[in-house]
């Protein structure tokens, strides 16, 4: 549970909620209900799940009034830097559990509670106003709010127009009740329908200048305008107000009695989860075709190879979502190309882009926790490693992007301009980390998976073999014991990259099977946690390295540059616990000092930022400022994996 009091820190008021709608779309905003970036909406829908998506109701203005008097609900902020209204000296607390609630002090005996969830069975959103008095409600309590609307692209801003379309439709069966209403501000989007006990009057505006400070400090346009059409009334002394927002379809049932349904069904479901963790890993599964997928983050990410496997073996594997594991496996299985699994698939119209060299590897791996459960059907088995073995074919004899077993056994893999492994930051042309050659993790990737084929498919022993003798022979630095980042560097043969990064860490841990035991392995942990190690994660890059980059903040430019450059990754503490448990021992003394001493801090991060998730990165420099998205999906799922490892079915 995440409740806030007040006095309230300014910094507090900016954490984010998150409610998703498990096709792609979400609501989210702050604790101080002021928009600090773009993507903040009430209503935001997919159109193509888990892409396309768009804005359509951005947010609310609400206020009560009562005696003459105005008490502001929400609060926005306005360009330059303007307040208004403030609602930080009236707000009691905040909560996420069940779902985000307010509560704002009215007046020495009346306290109103407003909460907003999004229904996981339907995709509505739903608003509800609630005032409590300690001696019973009298008196005059007339709440009002005016939806502010935008019909956009949710990466893009709205700007007040000639075309936006205000008019409002009621439905004619329920007119004479005023219940519920329709809107659509441009033609090509869904429209929009609001369910509601209250009374509408139709009013339109702009509401112009909001600012974005989120959207500032990463460098890009950060105002925008909002159109009003109208606004709702309730007499709260009769009773809760109620909003429900939908996108293209709407139930015809009033709103009082689709509310209940809503509430009793959300409440229902969110109880049945085990644990606080596994209801937030639920936010990042959602529909895609058919079948299942993961989306990477929120706000901006969907749905990437890479960040899926890696995320699930946590989110679900560890956590025995097993029927979600296996709808997502096969279904990306249908997606494979010349050996290759997609690393992302665009936001619009164009072809999946096979840009990663360890998505189809992370693939195997995921395969491999999941047929460990024994929760496969045999169709499922067969499916599952004849698609492994379908990748381990195309790496083999060669794919795409130079990406070929070489003649010691070990992948290869780049070519000029495009960046393949997990480090792959690019602003333009610049390709930031392009480590071409023989990454490190990438071998214990290929190796990995060639030991899991192995096992029912005897053909990929020798190759098998000779890879692990090559990395063992190749990687060691003498100078360290630990291991060099990447050897035949743009392919030149017997040059090295002796960069001080994370990537070594695979090595030891966070994958099935461990290449290096005994003393190298100890150098590689010895290393990381000297150099690397912070309370939310690993850095990607040792400060004492002249291109290290300890603040990921500023421009597109500047923080893409910083990405993998020093930035502290959340998901890292994964294979670096577990690879130092492999070397100080699977004890219960151990396990309960990695807990207390790297878990910890990821349990703290769950009441920042991004509340009850983990975010995607955070500053190398100290105090380690997260950034990134708040939301973020692998990061949650290796803090579930460990938890899983540490104290057996313990989730957290």
């Amino acid at each position: 549970m995440t409740r806030v009091e007040i006095p309230f820190d300014a910094s507090r008021l900016e954490d984010e909620w998150l409610e998703a709608d498990g096709l792609g779309g979400f609501a989210s905003g702050t604790v101080g209900t002021a928009r600090t970036r773009r993507y903040h909406a009430l209503l935001l829908a997919a159109t193509r799940p888990p892409a396309g998506r768009v804005v359509l109701v951005n947010g609310v203005e609400a206020w009560l009034e009562r005696d003459g008097k105005r008490y502001p609900l929400t609060m926005q902020r306005y360009a330059p830097d303007v307040i208004f209204p403030d609602v930080s000296g009236s707000l009691l607390d905040f909560d996420t559990t069940p779902w985000p609630t307010w509560r704002f002090l009215i007046d020495a005996r009346t306290v109103l509670t407003a909460e907003v969830f999004v229904s996981k069975a339907s995709g509505e959103t739903v608003l509800r106003w609630r005032l409590q008095q300690n001696d019973g409600i009298s008196g005059d309590f007339a709440l009002k709010v005016r939806p502010l609307l935008s019909g956009r692209d949710y990466h893009a801003l709205h700007h007040e127009n000639p075309a936006f379309n205000f008019n409002v439709s009621a439905d004619p069966d329920v007119q004479a009740d005023s219940t519920r209403f329709s809107w659509q501000p441009y033609g090509d989007l869904p429209s929009i329908h609001v369910s509601t006990n209250g009374t509408y009057t139709h009013a339109p505006d702009w509401y112009r200048n909001f600012c974005y400070v989120h959207e500032r400090e990463r460098g890009l346009d950060f105002t925008e305008d909002l159109a009003t059409p109208g606004v709702f009334s309730f007499d709260l002394a009769n009773g809760e107000a109620l909003m429900i927002l939908s996108a293209g379809t709407t139930s015809a049932k009033r709103a009082g009695e689709r509310a209940g349904e809503l509430i009793d069904s959300e409440q229902r479901r969110r109880a049945a989860f085990g644990s606080r963790l596994q209801r937030s890993a639920d936010a990042y599964v959602v529909s895609r075709n058919a079948g299942r997928t993961i989306v990477a983050g929120y706000p901006w990410f969907t749905d990437w190879g890479r960040d899926t496997f890696i995320a699930m073996r946590g989110l679900l594997i560890a956590s025995e979502r097993l029927a979600d594991a296996e709808s997502i496996l096969l279904e990306w299985t249908g997606t494979l190309s010349e050996g290759m699994l997609p690393n992302r698939f665009p936001d619009y119209g164009s072809a999946p882009e096979y840009n990663s060299v360890d998505a189809s590897l992370w693939f195997a791996v995921a395969v491999h926790d999941y047929l460990a459960t024994g929760h496969a059907s045999s169709a499922t088995r067969t499916r599952l490693q004849q698609t492994v073995d379908a990748i381990l074919r195309g790496y083999a004899r060669g794919t795409r992007f130079g990406i070929v077993a070489d003649a010691d056994g070990l992948l290869r893999a780049g070519v000029p301009g495009v960046q393949l492994t997990w480090m792959d930051a690019k602003t333009g042309d610049w390709v930031v980390t392009p480590r071409i050659g023989k990454p490190v993790e990438v071998q214990a990737l290929w190796i990995n998976a060639l030991r899991i084929a192995a096992q029912w498919d005897t053909q990929w022993r020798d190759i098998e073999h000779q890879a692990t003798r090559s990395f063992r022979t190749r990687f060691i630095d003498p100078s360290t014991g630990a291991l060099f980042d990447v050897v035949d560097v743009d392919h030149v043969a017997g040059t090295v990259d002796r960069s001080l990064r994370p990537n070594q860490i695979f090595a030891v841990g966070g994958l099935p099977f461990a290449l290096l035991e005994g003393a190298p392995a100890r150098a590689v942990v010895d290393q990381i946690q000297a150099h690397l190690l912070t309370p939310p994660g690993l850095r990607t890059l040792a400060p004492s390295d002249p291109a290290y980059r300890g603040r990921y903040s500023g421009g597109p430019l500047e923080r893409d540059g910083a990405y993998h450059q020093g930035t502290v990754w959340p998901w890292l503490l994964g294979p670096f616990v577990e690879a130092w448990l492999r070397v100080h021992g699977m004890n219960s003394v151990s396990r309960a000092e990695a807990h207390a001493g790297f878990l910890a801090p990821l349990h703290a991060h769950l009441d920042h930022a991004g509340l009850d998730h983990l975010s995607e990165v955070a500053d190398g420099d100290a105090p380690h400022t997260p950034g990134g998205t708040p939301f973020q999906a692998w990061s949650l799922g290796e803090l579930m994996r460990l938890e899983k490892l540490l104290a057996g079915n313990s989730q957290g």
